[in-house]
């Protein structure tokens, strides 16, 4: 696929923002520092949720280890999650079709003004999974997946705002980004408004204060709640590396559910003080206190067990998928013999690990089953994508209960040789 020469613009002059340390650009240049162009340290200080930044040569010398007919392939698979993204400019329409895709659908589509996307294609390719290691910066647990998507010249999906943490990589070609960043500079917060006549969450309003063009190795942070738009100026493929940020409802949901299910039947609302009422039909002050009563004996008032209700969600929440155990496992003494003769065992791409620490002894926990262990233990399998033998050796006996019992459950598998 042939790539035009980068297009240069033209963005608007921003009010610097200054710090004591100076004024805080918007664009930096990576190439003698990737991918950040700064310490990690002073990126989450001075941008991470506050502003957008443009890192040039994040990546430098990037090429795309995925090519956009292994994205259309991908997108034809049943359990990929795709969109088709379509913009009809003379009406300004919107189309939108969920995968998965026939194959032929895709020659059809024409040169331009459509973009494909797929979810998670870090659980698929391997490749693309090993960007991952490059935002060690952040917390492993609030990556979410890396989004691919291909746009044919003039592709986007509209001016939008998302509402987690994101880091557009650009892989292949070119694509301009249009950011509002009026808040970041002190001025007057855009006002966020959605269009109601098409299916996608589109900003009725939208007005640039920046306007890139990104290639290949560049890439864009955006904080949640920003305003931006992207268009490709030619055929190109954008990597979204996206954060993991559960609403508050959703974490009040399901820690609800938790203490509803560990609850003690014995737990009742009770009203041992009560006198004749005025009106019989009225819910009173006093009912009302014994309602919250009964809502604070139901409370997690233990920071372990509640330590332990957001490492189990956290490593559920957005799942791409469910691990489902094989078929045939090996015994216990088949596995480590397997292990001790070179064998490899490899952790389901889906399968999401943490580990936390509880007074002296470590946790761990993958897509929500927990495990006791040592802290080291704890630490060596959460890291670890792929376990060897000598790893495994130098597990407690408690570590490797835990790894035969992940086995089971199909959250490892046995590799034989490095390319399998």
């Amino acid at each position: 696929m042939k790539s035009k020469k980068r297009t240069k613009s033209t963005p608007p002059r921003p009010s610097p923002v200054k710090t004591g340390e100076g004024v805080l650009p918007f664009e930096v240049d990576a190439t003698h520092l990737p991918p950040l162009g700064m310490p990690p340290e002073r990126f989450l200080r001075d941008y991470w949720q506050k502003r957008p930044l443009l890192i040039r040569n994040a990546f430098p010398g990037f090429v795309s280890p995925i090519a956009p007919e292994d994205l259309a392939g991908l997108a034809c698979e049943e359990a990929a999650l795709s969109r088709l993204i379509a913009h009809d400019r003379a009406g300004d329409s919107w189309m939108v079709r969920h995968g998965p895709f026939e194959e032929e659908l895709f020659p059809e589509l024409g040169d331009h003004d459509w973009t494909l996307l797929v979810q998670d294609v870090d659980k698929w390719d391997a490749d693309v999974a090993a960007l991952l290691p490059a935002f060690a910066f952040l917390p492993r647990w609030r990556i979410d997946d890396i989004m691919v998507s291909f746009a044919a010249t003039g592709g986007s999906v509209g001016a939008h705002v998302d509402q987690y943490d994101v880091f557009l990589l650009q892989a292949h070609g070119h694509r301009r980004w249009q950011v509002d960043a009026s808040e970041a500079m002190g001025r007057k917060a855009p006002g966020i408004a959605f269009r109601d006549d098409v299916e996608l969450k589109l900003l009725r309003d939208f007005h640039p204060t920046h306007d890139w063009v990104l290639g290949p190795g560049d890439m864009l942070y955006l904080p949640p709640g920003v305003p931006h738009h992207g268009v490709a100026e030619d055929p190109c493929l954008t990597f979204s590396v996206g954060m993991r940020a559960p609403s508050t409802a959703e974490l009040l949901g399901d820690f609800i559910d938790t203490l509803a299910a560990d609850a003690d039947e014995s737990l009742r609302y009770a009203d041992p003080d009560l006198t004749v009422p005025a009106d019989p039909n009225e819910i009173d002050a006093a009912a009302m206190d014994r309602a919250i009563a009964a809502l604070n004996a139901l409370r997690m008032n233990d920071p372990e067990r509640l330590g332990d209700w957001f490492a189990r969600f956290s490593t559920l929440y957005r799942a791409a998928g469910e691990v489902q155990p094989p078929d045939a496992t090996p015994s216990r003494i088949e596995l480590e013999w397997d292990l001790g003769q070179g064998v490899r065992l490899s952790r389901h791409p889906w399968s999401r690990a943490v580990w936390r620490r509880a007074g002296k002894k470590g946790h761990l926990f993958v897509s929500g089953l927990a495990f006791a262990m040592p802290v080291k233990d704890a630490k060596t399998l959460a890291a670890a994508g792929t376990l060897d033998g000598a790893q495994y050796a130098g597990l407690s006996q408690a570590g490797r209960d835990a790894v035969f019992s992940l086995v089971e459950a199909g959250h490892y598998q046995m590799l034989i040789d490095e390319d399998e």
